[in-house]
């Protein structure tokens, strides 16, 4: 499969009696805090990226639809990878949301731990700024 330069943000969260909690994953190499990242492979839709995304990271599969975040980023290229992709420098990055209901987590090697949190926490444990406006918007929306 060959990497193509898009990327993908996916925030798993529940409704709880309390509210609503957001999953957040730790990276396994450097330990930042993040949604489930990743990206498109072959001829994937950015959607399909997501739904795989979260299956291999997250041991999750969706049968409800994933709600599209209008929130975009550009992502240094450099950062996610020694790709070729000629003269491309940044990749867009689609962010999408999903509630899991009680859907179990299993996390791979990627990761080495996730937590369940509220959504204040979630902002202030998240490192990228992508994320967090990603989490914002989600935020509202939820409201």
């Amino acid at each position: 499969m060959a990497r193509v330069p898009l990327q993908i943000l996916v925030l798993p969260y529940r409704r709880r009696t309390r509210g609503v909690e957001v999953a957040v994953f730790r990276r396994s190499d450097n330990g930042i805090w993040q949604g489930i990242a990743g990206g498109g492979e072959d001829d994937e839709k950015p959607e399909d990226a997501a739904r795989r995304e979260l299956r291999e990271e997250a041991g999750i599969d969706v049968d409800n639809d994933l709600i599209g975040l209008a929130s975009r980023a550009m992502i240094d290229a450099r950062s996610i990878g020694d790709y070729d992709w000629g003269d491309i420098t940044a990749v867009p990055e689609y962010a999408f949301a999903v509630d899991i209901g009680d859907s179990h987590v299993a996390i791979g090697h990627e990761h080495s731990e996730y937590r369940w949190v509220d959504i204040d926490t979630a902002m202030s444990m998240l490192h990228w700024e992508s994320n967090r406006a990603a989490l914002g918007e989600l935020s509202a929306r939820l409201v």
